[in-house]
């Protein structure tokens, strides 16, 4: 994943409009129209294909910058892959989570054999820049093929059973799949859950584990965060 930081020079709308919009498709099970619709209604004019090329071009980096701040992922993650369907053609959508359920990598292929899961492995390595203790799959023969190949230093339990942690995560990203009314293209079914894995957890702490005082208290400090990575670019010029 790129880490630079796309520029706001020569946007129209000021950062704040611009950010407010990324995190309101991300965020929400909003259409590209309905957040329009909200902008008008806050005085702020702006297309819904502008609100479609502002999530296009700031939210993958975005999410990669809420990722860079998070812990070191734990020592065991989950990997499990569920169909798409892109322009009504079977693809699928991999993903890898750790423990905690924190998403590490999402990648979609048109199959799910061993080269496919291997070249999965490959990435989810590359991306995360450190291994696990265990990784925990599903009963397919290509996970143990490919795990002999890329990760043989690492443990692997294979048990469907085992796996509701990754099998979870897909359960958000199905619900954004059928608002959509499905992917139109392989590049649409890759960018939006990459970027939507990123930033939509970032406002979803376990609200039921905290107390009111204590989940206003954490989102103030999720918003400064958002707030901050999304002016590291500085403010756009004036058109």
């Amino acid at each position: 994943m790129s880490s630079a930081s796309p520029s706001y020079k020569g946007h129209r709308c000021p950062v704040e409009a611009i950010a407010h919009c990324v995190w309101l498709y991300f965020r929400c099970p909003l259409s590209f129209r309905e957040v329009e619709e909200l902008m008008l209604e806050h005085g702020v004019l702006v297309s819904h294909e502008t609100v479609r090329h502002w999530c296009v071009k700031f939210g993958q980096i975005r999410a990669n910058g809420l990722r860079r701040r998070r812990p070191r992922p734990g020592d065991t993650w989950h990997l499990e892959e569920v169909f798409v369907r892109i322009n009504g053609e079977l693809a699928y959508l991999w993903r890898a989570v750790d423990a905690d359920g924190t998403v590490l990598d999402v990648l979609v292929q048109n199959r799910r054999d061993r080269a496919a899961t291997r070249r999965f492995f490959r990435r989810l390595l590359k991306t995360t820049r450190t291994a696990p203790r265990v990784i925990v799959t599903g009963k397919p023969r290509s996970y143990r093929a490919a795990h002999r190949q890329v990760m043989p230093f690492v443990e692997h339990r294979s048990h469907q059973g085992l796996n509701n942690r990754a099998e979870n995560s897909h359960r958000p990203t199905r619900q954004r799949e059928r608002a959509m009314k499905g992917f139109r293209s392989t590049g649409g079914a890759q960018r939006f859950p990459a970027a939507f894995s990123g930033i939509s957890p970032h406002f979803r702490p376990r609200r039921h584990l905290m107390t009111a005082p204590g989940y206003r208290a954490e989102m103030t400090i999720r918003f400064a965060i958002w707030d901050q990575i999304t002016r590291a670019a500085g403010r756009p010029a004036e058109a």
